[in-house]
Order: structure tokens, then C-alpha cells, then sequence
């Protein structure tokens, strides 16, 4: 039977039978369904007829039921348990969770982020699974859609209607050297930065724009080396005098990590937001909602202690 033709049968009859069944009484039946007997009986008619089977003999005032109805009636315990269930409203409650989530993201947030929610979210639900996938700034819409991503952590670079969004806080923009770099040991101005060969990161391409606008009427930069992964830059960066614009945060993470120098951006630059972005279908679900919680309070609190211990805001 197609579904279109289920659509089409009255399905609270299952479930009339199932009280049918568990009460082996029309009466009684009628009493739990809030029906006269009357009605209750015409019930019973309109299951003998769906079913084409008469479901249930007499023995004096009880209902034996057939073979046939016996066999419904095993068939119906899972599906009418997981229906109750389901329109059970309910708290949700994380330590029972077992779903997967996924979430698209910048390598940047992945780094520097992400890894700060994990510990309490699996904490709080040790037995959901992630899985995040790499963040597509012109197919977000698609992503949060027909890809089945949850949610997206990222900096739009456009409007993000008709997805919701919620702010995780301010993120700057700083420069990698390496240790040897000519420019190690003074301050950078915007001559340097203008002279010297950049590598630009595609965990970057966000804020590429932001640079370029606060750049307007310079010199473009000399742009050698284009990579998605940062690593790539890192592995050359000792070799020739490369300047790495990343977020700040990532800057000091990676300079601790691979004893790189921390230089600021030598021209005015405005920290950009950062967000949670997610589509109104994952809206109202309470796991969704909790694991966005989850996510906006722990990285909103990193992001804003790293943005006063880096001086961005006093």
C-alpha cells in the first residue's frame, strides 16, 4: 500500500483497537475512549471492515479475539508506543541523547572555538556523536538544508536570512611571523606589510574582504603562496619572509604551538562578529536547542575573555 492510500484510512481506529484488545470489553473500551457504547460499536464495525476480518468472537460478556487480531496486535505494539512517545511532551534530557549532529565550520573555529564546548557537551551527553563538515560561504542556505548540517559556526560574509542567527562575540585579525623574519624584531608598519610576501589561508578568506576594504587605494600585498590548510603556510614559513593574516586568537595559538611571532595589523581594523547559524526547520527541537546553548555559552565566554586579555577591548 502506497503511503498516499495510508493517508487516506482513519489510523485512530488502530488505536481503538488496541484498546480494544487490552480491554476485551466494548464497554470498557468506550469508557477509556470517552465513546458511548454505541459509538464504540460502530468502531468495532468500520476495524472489521478496514481489516476484513471480524477481529473478535463472543464468550458470554468477553471478546475473544481472532487469530487475525492477534497478529495486529503484536504488529502494533512498537509503532503505537513510538507515536505515544513521540506526542509525549517531555524535558530533554542530554545524558539519554544518542543522535548525530553536524556542524559546518572554518578550520578556524575548529581550532580555536570548538574545542572549548566539547569537553561540556560531552559531558552532559556522552552518547551523541559530531561531525562537522567544512563551512561553504556561497552554499550555506544548501548546507543547513538539503546537506543536513545542523548548524554553521562562521562569520557571514552576506545577509543570512532567511536562516536564524545568534552572535558568539568579536573576533580580530593578527599577523604570523616566523622567528627569523626581518621584521621580528621591530614594528610592523604598513610599508612592511605592504612589501613583504603574504600567505593567505582559505580559514581566512572571510576576513580577506575586510582587509581589502580597509586597504582600499594601497598597493595590493604580494600573495604567494593560497592554501586551505594552515599547515601548508607554516611548513614554508621558515623558508622565505612570509606574513600570515589570521584571526588573533589562532595567531596565538599557532605562535605558542610552532614558536612563531604575534605582530598586530599595522592600519585600523574593526573585530568582526562571529556566529551561530542554523535554519528555522532545527528552530524548536530541545536537543537542538540545547547543544546551541551549549555552544553559544561556552565559546561566546572564550571569545570574550580572549578579546579583553588581547586588548581589543578595554
Amino acid at each position: 500500500m502506497e503511503l498516499e492510500e495510508v493517508y487516506r484510512r482513519d489510523l485512530n481506529l488502530l488505536v481503538a483497537l488496541k484498546v480494544l484488545l487490552d480491554e476485551g470489553s466494548v464497554s470498557r473500551a468506550a469508557v477509556r475512549l470517552n465513546l458511548s457504547q454505541s459509538a464504540m460499536s460502530r468502531v468495532l464495525g468500520r476495524l472489521r471492515d478496514l481489516l476484513r476480518d471480524p477481529l473478535f468472537t463472543r464468550q458470554g460478556q468477553a471478546l475473544i479475539p481472532t487469530q487475525r487480531a492477534l497478529e495486529i496486535n503484536e504488529q502494533l505494539n512498537d509503532p503505537l508506543e513510538s507515536l505515544r512517545i513521540l506526542l509525549t511532551p517531555n524535558d530533554f534530557q542530554p545524558s539519554l541523547c544518542d543522535q548525530h549532529f553536524k556542524i559546518a565550520t572554518t578550520d578556524y573555529a575548529m581550532q580555536t572555538i570548538l574545542p572549548f564546548a566539547l569537553p561540556r557537551v560531552y559531558q552532559e551527553a556522552p552518547n551523541i556523536s559530531l561531525e562537522f563538515a567544512p563551512l561553504q560561504h556561497d552554499h550555506l542556505l544548501e548546507q543547513l538544508t538539503s546537506d543536513g548540517c545542523d548548524m554553521a559556526i562562521c562569520r557571514p560574509i552576506g545577509p543570512v536570512e532567511p536562516l536564524c542567527h545568534e552572535q558568539l562575540g568579536l573576533v580580530s585579525v593578527f599577523c604570523l611571523l616566523a622567528e627569523d623574519h626581518p621584521l621580528v624584531d621591530k614594528p610592523l608598519t604598513l610599508d612592511d606589510y605592504l612589501t613583504y610576501p603574504h600567505a593567505m589561508i582559505a580559514i581566512s578568506d572571510g576576513v580577506k574582504s575586510l582587509i581589502d576594504d580597509a586597504l582600499r587605494g594601497y598597493p595590493e600585498r604580494k600573495m604567494v603562496l593560497r592554501a586551505y590548510h594552515l599547515e601548508a603556510a607554516l611548513a614554508v614559513i621558515k623558508q622565505m619572509p612570509l606574513i600570515i593574516t589570521v584571526p588573533a586568537d589562532l595567531a596565538y595559538l599557532v605562535a605558542e604551538r610552532y614558536n612563531l611571532v604575534v605582530k598586530p595589523l599595522p592600519f585600523e581594523f574593526e573585530p568582526f562578529d562571529y556566529s551561530l547559524i542554523w535554519h528555522s526547520r532545527c528552530e524548536h527541537s530541545a536537543s537542538q536547542i540545547w547543544l546551541r546553548n551549549i555552544i553559544k555559552e561556552e565559546c561566546s565566554r572564550l571569545i570574550e575573555s580572549r578579546i579583553h586579555d588581547m586588548g581589543l577591548i578595554k
